[in-house]
């Protein structure tokens, strides 16, 4: 990300000597999602970060699309994920294509046993339950309900839980997630008319240097497939580190809304964006304060976007029956709106408690075989009068 953090203990130039103790030398790693060309770290390890002593066999976990193609507007009951006591084996693609994957995930327990590794996708975890330290070797996050976790592709971590009672809504991105270009000033600041700064974002804190040998699995996804990859010293072993590329944490309850006189569409609740997606915040918030406004959003056509909407809590004037964790699919070709009736009751409603995600998409989105078992059946009939 475009602002700059350090940690640890570092050398005064880059690329030159940086001895331990003992006289040997730490070992130099370039963190970078895009080559050499975009933001990067600097991480100083004990070992060398390459030292694999042990492969085991793959597994393919890619998803399986069960509706590749289709033009009606569907819905999802999230919390009918059922729980999984491994993180991994938790997370469960329900939405997909060439950009992104959207995965629910209800894992019990932390990954104690082993490191997580995404080598293809940035992803973005919001937490809807639960509560937690995400351990990364930048050092750790503490995160709990309604925050963002944006860990960069490559990234090694470890999920530690509070308890088993955890719910999360994941974007895997192939492109980086970054802050929207429309916020951003030319030296890389987050600017005055963005919903939120520098001050609500949470870098890593509590480096703690792992120093040790022995057998430590890192379970590592590229192209769909799960590679078992052991290496011969502890992950964490990083002693200082500087950049801009690393997890953060960002609590949507730090989302300031904009609001207008009338109506303010979609793009005033961006939060990140990514190549051929962006994702937004709908939170808590007056409404419109022209004295004939309509606080219920408009009719709208999808014609160039796939809109994906997780409601997370409160009460939704604009939708009938919505349940917490429901994920609603509006498909690009045709237009929707809110459900009948509620337009004429939102008419003098001064407020809103409702929090929600969304994540658009300009590629369409296809349907996994667990999605067809999580799916609420007719709601593509649910604005009939």
């Amino acid at each position: 990300m475009p602002h700059y953090h350090t940690l640890g203990t570092i050398p005064h130039k880059r690329h030159t000597q940086f001895r331990k103790p003992d006289g040997g030398l730490y070992a130099e790693q370039l963190f970078s999602t895009e080559g050499f060309s975009n933001d990067y770290s600097l991480l100083y390890h004990c070992h060398p970060p390459t030292a694999i002593i042990r492969v085991d066999e793959p597994v393919n976990v890619a998803p399986v699309v069960a509706e590749e193609k289709m033009l009606k507007h569907r819905s999802f009951e999230g919390f009918n994920i059922a729980p999984a006591a491994d993180y991994l084996q938790s997370r469960v693609p329900v939405l997909v294509n060439s950009d992104l994957h959207i995965v629910l995930a209800a894992p019990q327990q932390s990954t104690t046993d082993y490191f997580v590794k995404n080598a293809d996708a940035d992803e973005m975890i919001f937490v809807h339950e639960g509560s937690g330290t995400l351990k990364t070797m930048y050092g750790d996050l503490s995160f709990g309900y309604g925050d963002y976790l944006v860990i960069p592709r490559g990234t090694i971590y470890q999920i530690d839980f509070d308890g088993p009672g955890n719910r999360l809504f994941i974007v895997e991105s192939f492109s980086p997630i970054r802050y929207p270009k429309k916020y951003m000033s030319k030296l890389g600041q987050l600017m005055e008319h963005s919903p939120y700064c520098e001050r609500d974002i949470r870098a890593p804190h509590a480096l703690v240097t792992h120093d040790a040998a022995g057998d430590f699995l890192i379970k590592t996804k590229k192209k769909g497939i799960q590679y078992g990859l052991h290496y011969g010293h502890h992950p964490f072993d990083v002693v200082g580190w500087d950049g801009c590329c690393y997890p953060f944490a960002f609590s949507v309850h730090d989302f300031e809304p904009i609001t207008g006189r009338v109506h303010q569409p979609p793009p005033v609740h961006q939060t990140f964006e990514a190549h051929n997606f962006v994702v937004c915040s709908f939170v808590p918030r007056l409404y419109d304060y022209h004295p004939r406004a309509i606080p219920a959003p408009y009719n709208h056509s999808n014609i160039d976007s796939d809109e994906v909407l997780y409601y997370v809590d409160g009460d939704f004037m604009s939708r009938k029956h919505v349940t917490r964790g429901m994920i609603t699919l509006h498909p690009a070709g045709i237009p929707h709106g809110p459900h009948p009736g509620t337009v004429e009751k939102s008419i003098g409603a001064k407020e809103t408690r409702e929090l929600a995600v969304m994540v658009d998409t300009f590629h369409p989105l296809q349907l996994t075989q667990q999605a067809l078992g999580i799916e609420n059946d007719g709601y593509v009939m649910s604005w009939a009068e």
